[in-house]
């Protein structure tokens, strides 16, 4: 077994319920890194976290990809992107 397979990679998820009959709207913000992808849904009220090792999606290889398991369209009203910077240590 290569050093990489014995890895501990688990993924982690969370599920909240939501009538979007009165919602309308339901808000997600993700947070990419090097090795994590952190998703808050609802405003917070839920969050899926999963480490992620990529070989071959780094810097301008990297994309981001946005699906629907549902049976309902959905339209992306609002997608901003920034990115993160080294911190700094004071």
């Amino acid at each position: 077994m290569r050093q990489n397979e014995a890895m501990y990679k688990p993924s982690f998820a969370g599920y909240v319920d939501v009538d979007l009959v009165d919602m309308k709207k339901l808000s997600l913000r993700s947070l990419i890194d090097n090795s994590v992808v952190e998703s808050f849904g609802a405003g917070g009220k839920t969050c899926i976290t999963s480490r992620v090792y990529p070989i071959l999606a780094i810097h301008n290889n990297a994309h981001l990809f946005v699906f629907n398991n549902g049976s309902e369209t959905i339209t992306i009203e609002t997608l901003n992107a920034w990115s993160m910077d080294v911190p700094k240590m004071h």
